[in-house]
């Protein structure tokens, strides 16, 4: 059964990013305790740019941990530390760092069945500048665009709690559209 290993929110700050002063919420702060989830996301969280991130079908951002081993491999390889050096959970940018339920096995529609909450698969993560900057290096989003690391976002379905180590469910939805093809026909101007 998958499961929640990380509960991440941020307020919305500004940042220096390209030499200019952009507002983000990328940078994402562990929660220990049970945190509220409403309609438009987590207690506590913020979303910046509305235009990108946050309404009702972008409310959660969910990241498969399996793929942190990447990041730290390919910052190791922008000279941005070692490859075993510990990325925390949240640095993707993501609320919910889950183990046990990669992006192949996730199609929109499917739902994430929590012990006090439902949330619902809507798209996948687009990445963009701010996602360079939150990794170190200017070439982030494409490399997420070509491996397809990119974690999906989530509508909030049943209100109620969630808390890092919770396991969930995934009920299946229509299974029309999988997360990857959605992705990869989202990520072809990254591509180029």
């Amino acid at each position: 059964m998958p499961q929640l290993l990380g509960l991440q929110t941020a307020t919305a700050k500004r940042a220096t990013i390209n030499h200019r002063s952009v507002l983000t919420a990328i940078y994402k702060q562990p929660v220990s305790v049970a945190v509220s989830v409403m309609p438009l996301g987590l207690s506590g969280d913020e979303q910046a740019d509305l235009s990108v991130h946050g309404g009702l079908d972008k409310a959660v951002y969910a990241y498969p941990s399996e793929h942190y081993a990447f990041w730290r491999e390919a910052r190791a390889q922008a000279g941005l530390g070692g490859i075993d050096d510990a990325l925390p959970w949240g640095s993707m940018g993501e609320n919910l760092s889950l183990l046990g339920l990669l992006e192949t096995e996730v199609w929109v529609g499917d739902v994430l069945k929590f012990p006090h909450c439902t949330l619902r698969v809507t798209q996948p993560r687009e990445p963009c500048y701010k996602f360079n900057a939150a990794m170190g290096f200017n070439t982030a989003a494409k490399a997420m665009a070509q491996h397809g690391c990119c974690g999906f976002y989530l509508a909030v379905d049943e209100t109620g709690t969630l808390q890092a180590g919770e396991r969930f469910e995934l009920l299946p939805g229509p299974r029309r559209l999988g997360i990857p093809e959605r992705f990869n026909a989202k990520m072809f101007k990254h591509l180029r």
